[in-house]
């Protein structure tokens, strides 16, 4: 099965995608007041993490996401959930 990472800064996890609380597949996490960045592997590398980071952070800024007021991911627990998730799903 597949495991995705969903939770509130400070208070995520990994879970499997058909058990997820809110699902991966919802409009507000696809696409709705949301900011999303897709990533690629390569030879088991990710192609271009800081590049898709800092768009990630653009967009938030954009859409008037609080920075400093830490509701949002920081980029470093960002990095690990993605490495979290990436080792949970081999």
């Amino acid at each position: 099965h597949v495991l995705c990472y969903i939770g509130a800064p400070g208070r995520g996890r990994l879970y499997p995608r058909d058990m997820a609380p809110i699902s991966p597949f919802d409009s507000s996490v696809q696409g709705g007041d949301a900011t999303w960045e897709g990533i690629r592997i390569y030879n088991g590398r990710i192609f271009h993490l800081n590049r898709h980071l800092n768009r990630l952070f653009r967009s938030a800024r954009a859409l008037g996401f609080d920075m400093d007021g830490r509701k949002i991911h920081t980029r470093e627990e960002i990095t690990d959930a993605i490495f979290r998730t990436l080792a949970a799903n081999g």
